[in-house]
């Protein structure tokens, strides 16, 4: 007679959980914050020039219709943003708070609104020091669509019951130093791909006003295609000017030596 005992047998409940054991973190809901970190990622990726303007779209529409964690990584696994590195021999110094070149104390250009509202926007040529005065009034600074004809620029922004608005593309660096009395002073840092990318300083104080300092979303600095473009377009105006000239000058000669043989001269 055995008298070792069997085992027991397993509860083989069909109904029970069998999936009491914590999900791996790429099956987990993905949160805004998450969709937000993504993004960021897909942005600064559009800036470096590592993903064309289509596929940054398409990557986040993905962005906004993932559902958990594994997806959102997906559309950021060939970018060294997700593994928290950059190709070897791309790694950049910090950036300076401060211009590294000698800029002149006086403003290339001053503006100012007491009272009022300044504006400065639209195709124009960034000089090295642009100073910014909002006194019971509103200054907007916009360089998304300057020309930036100097690597560093300094803008000087000084609000008192005011706020003074720096606005600069997605692929320059910015960087800021100041602070507020009863105020805000708040620039969000860049730090572009390109060393050789345009760098924005913004100094100034904020005394029961604001002075904000972002970049502009989808704006890239483009000037540099464009002043080739121009310097082209000229050449080719000045030619073309140059060759009707002398058709024209050839043709009158033509009705000059005409005219005098008729005349017998």
């Amino acid at each position: 007679m055995d008298l070792k005992k069997s085992p027991a047998p397993t509860d083989a409940r069909p109904d029970s959980p069998a999936d009491d054991r914590p999900l791996p973190p790429t099956e987990l809901r993905c949160s805004d914050a998450d969709r937000d970190r993504i993004a960021d990622m897909l942005r600064d990726a559009l800036s470096e020039g590592r993903l064309t303007a289509d596929e940054h779209a398409e990557r986040v529409e993905g962005v906004l219709r993932a559902k958990t964690v594994g997806e959102l990584d997906a559309f950021v696994r060939d970018l060294p943003a997700a593994h928290g590195s950059r190709p070897s021999g791309s790694q950049a110094a910090p950036l300076p708070n401060r211009p590294s070149a000698a800029i002149p104390a006086e403003a290339d250009e001053n503006v100012v609104a007491v009272f009022s509202t300044a504006v400065r926007r639209g195709r124009w040529r960034a000089g090295r020091r642009i100073h910014a005065y909002a006194i019971f009034g509103s200054v907007e600074i916009d360089l998304s669509e300057a020309l930036f004809e100097y690597q560093q620029i300094v803008v000087k922004a000084i609000s008192v019951f005011g706020d003074v608005q720096v606005r600069v593309p997605e692929n320059v660096s910015m960087r800021g130093t100041g602070g507020g009395v009863l105020g805000n002073f708040e620039v969000s840092p860049l730090d572009s791909g390109d060393p050789q990318a345009p760098m924005v300083f913004v100094d100034g104080w904020a005394v029961l006003g604001n002075v904000e300092a972002t970049p502009r979303k989808g704006r890239l600095v483009a000037d540099i295609l464009e002043r080739v473009s121009e310097r082209v377009s000229r050449s080719m105006d000045r030619k073309s000017a140059g060759e009707w000239e002398r058709k024209v000058n050839h043709k009158l000669e033509q009705v000059d030596r005409k005219m005098r043989r008729r005349m017998g001269l």
